[in-house]
C-alpha cells in the first residue's frame, strides 16, 4: 500500500472494497450498478458504500472503525473519539444529551449553532446564556470573557458550552476559562465545527483538547478535505460520563452510516498527521499574500488579521473581508463574484467570508485575487461605520424553556402583534445560523425591526415558519 491508506484503516477498507469483486445481496439497493439503469444516477450513487457490509463485515468483525477512532483520539490527545456521518449537528446533540437530566442547567454561548438549541429541546436541559464581547470598531464578537464564566458558575451549571472558533474566526481566551470551570468540576464542551485544523501549523491556534477542554466537536468537512456531514467528537478526562455518551451518540446517529464520510475522516486524520503543519503553513502564506495584494491595490485595510486580536485569538487561515471599510455591500459583492463563477461562504451588508482550506491551490488564490480586486475597484465608495449583526448583539429574554416552547400550543400572529409575545420558532440569519430569537424567548420590537432590516439587506432569514417575516409563530 502507498499513500495515506497505509495508515488509515477506514480509507484502506473503502478503496479495497472497490478493488475486489463482489456480488452483493445486501443494502444499499443500488448495488453499485445504478449506472446500468441510468448514467446520471449511477454517477451519484455508485461510489456509495456503507459501514456494515462495506467498510467492514455486517458483524463488524474487522473493527476498522474502532481502529480508526483510536488513531484519531491519539492524534488529538483525547481519551475517546467517535466518527459521525451526521455532521457537528449530530455530535452536538449527542454530547448535550449525555450531560445531565431534564431541568438541569448548562451555560451556553449565545453564538451557539442551531443544533445546540435543538439539543436543549431533546434533552430538557435549560440554558444560561452567555454574551460575547463585541469589538465596536469591527463589529466582530471576540469571545466569551472570563467575567461571564465567573457569573454563570455561581448559577450551578453542569457544563459550559462554547463555540470556538466563532464564525468569523475569533476565539475566546480558552485556557483560563477552562481552568476556572474545572475549579468547580464543571465540564467544558467546545463546538469547534470551524476548527478541525487547529493545533497544526505554526500560525494556527491550538486545539481545545490540548488546552484542557473535556469534549470537542468538529466538522471534518469544513476546514479539512472531508466528505459532507463528516464530523468528529473527542473526549478526555472523567467529567463526562462515557457510557452515557456512547448511548446518546448511538441514539441520535443513523443505524446505516455511509462509508465515504467515515473513510474521509480517517483519511483527513492521516493527512493532518503526515503533512498537516506543512499544508497549513502554506495555506496561511497564500491567505496573507492574497490579503496583502488586495489591500495594497485598494489602499485600505480590508481584512481581519491575527494582529487585530490577542495572541492565538484569531484563525490565521480565515478570510474575512469587511466591506464597510470601502462602502461596499457584501451581498452585492457576492453577486458579482457569483457571476464570475466564485462562491463565498457568507455575505451580509458589511462582511464577506471566504472559506480557505488546504485543498485551495495557488491558481485558486490567483483567480480570487483578480476577481475581488476588480470588483472592489468597481464598487468602492466612501467608508461607512460597521453595523453590528443582530446575531452578536441581541440580549435574549427567556420566558419559558426551549423544550416547553417546542411542545406548547402555538398560533400565527401578524408582525404588528408579535412584539411582546413568546416565540415558538428559532429564527436566524443564515449563514451563520446563530439565533436572533430562540423558542421560549420574548419577541421585541428591536428583534422584529432588526430581522426585517437584515432581510432587506439581502440576507436569508432561516427557520422561521413564515420566511417572509409577515407573520410569526408564537406560544398561545
Amino acid at each position: 500500500m502507498s499513500g495515506l491508506r497505509s495508515h488509515a484503516p477506514l480509507l484502506d477498507a473503502y478503496l479495497t472494497y472497490f478493488e475486489s469483486k463482489h456480488t452483493a445481496f445486501t443494502i444499499p439497493g443500488h448495488k453499485h450498478k445504478a449506472s446500468l439503469l441510468d448514467e446520471g444516477l449511477g454517477r451519484v450513487v455508485d461510489s456509495d458504500l456503507p459501514l456494515y457490509g462495506g467498510l467492514d463485515e455486517i458483524k463488524l468483525t474487522g473493527k476498522v472503525l474502532e481502529k480508526a477512532e483510536s488513531l484519531a483520539a491519539k492524534l488529538w490527545g483525547a481519551d475517546w473519539a467517535r466518527f459521525s456521518t451526521g455532521g457537528s449537528t449530530h455530535a452536538n446533540q449527542a454530547i448535550v444529551l449525555a450531560l445531565g437530566k431534564p431541568g438541569e442547567k448548562v451555560a451556553i454561548s449565545r453564538t451557539a449553532h442551531r443544533s445546540v438549541l435543538s439539543a436543549l429541546v431533546l434533552s430538557g436541559l435549560e440554558p444560561i446564556w452567555m454574551s460575547p464581547d463585541v469589538d465596536e470598531k469591527t463589529g466582530v464578537p471576540t469571545g466569551i470573557p472570563l467575567a461571564e464564566i465567573e457569573r454563570v458558575s455561581t448559577l450551578n451549571p453542569i457544563a459550559i458550552l462554547l463555540t470556538e472558533p466563532g464564525y468569523l474566526g475569533t476565539i475566546s481566551d480558552l485556557k483560563p476559562i477552562i481552568e476556572k470551570a474545572h475549579e468547580k468540576n464543571i465540564a467544558v464542551v467546545i463546538d469547534a465545527a470551524w476548527g478541525a485544523h487547529f493545533g497544526f501549523g505554526k500560525s494556527i491556534p491550538p486545539h481545545a483538547i490540548s488546552l484542557g477542554a473535556d469534549a470537542v466537536v468538529t466538522s471534518v468537512h469544513k476546514n479539512l478535505p472531508g466528505y459532507s456531514a463528516a464530523a468528529l467528537l473527542l473526549v478526555q478526562g472523567d467529567l463526562i460520563n462515557r457510557e452515557r455518551l456512547n448511548q446518546s451518540f448511538e441514539t441520535t446517529h443513523t443505524t446505516s452510516p455511509a462509508g465515504a464520510p467515515l473513510a474521509s475522516i480517517d483519511g483527513s486524520r492521516a493527512l493532518l498527521e503526515e503533512r498537516g503543519a506543512e499544508l497549513l503553513d502554506e495555506l496561511v502564506r497564500h491567505v496573507n499574500a492574497f490579503k496583502n495584494s488586495v489591500e495594497a491595490t485598494l489602499q485600505y485595510k480590508l481584512f481581519l488579521s491575527p494582529s487585530d486580536f490577542s495572541e492565538a485569538r484569531f484563525d490565521a487561515s480565515k478570510l474575512v473581508l469587511q466591506t464597510s471599510s470601502i462602502g461596499v455591500s457584501g451581498v452585492e459583492l457576492e453577486k458579482k463574484l457569483q457571476a464570475r463563477g466564485i462562491r463565498v461562504e457568507m455575505a451580509d451588508r458589511d462582511t464577506v467570508v471566504f472559506l480557505t482550506t488546504v485543498a485551495d491551490t495557488t491558481q485558486d488564490f490567483e483567480i480570487l485575487t483578480s476577481a475581488v480586486t476588480d470588483e472592489l475597484l468597481a464598487l468602492k465608495s466612501s467608508p461607512r461605520p460597521v453595523k453590528i449583526s443582530l446575531s452578536w448583539s441581541v440580549k435574549p429574554e427567556q420566558v419559558i424553556t426551549p423544550r416547553e416552547a417546542y411542545f406548547a400550543d402555538t398560533e400565527m400572529v401578524s408582525r404588528d402583534l408579535a412584539s411582546g409575545r413568546t416565540s415558538a420558532d428559532l429564527i436566524a440569519p443564515y449563514p451563520p445560523g446563530v439565533a436572533v430569537i430562540a423558542p421560549g424567548e420574548r419577541i421585541t420590537e428591536e428583534i422584529l425591526s432588526g430581522l426585517i432590516a437584515t432581510q432587506a439587506d439581502g440576507v436569508r432569514i432561516a427557520y422561521a415558519t413564515d420566511p417572509l417575516l409577515q407573520r410569526f409563530r408564537v406560544v398561545k
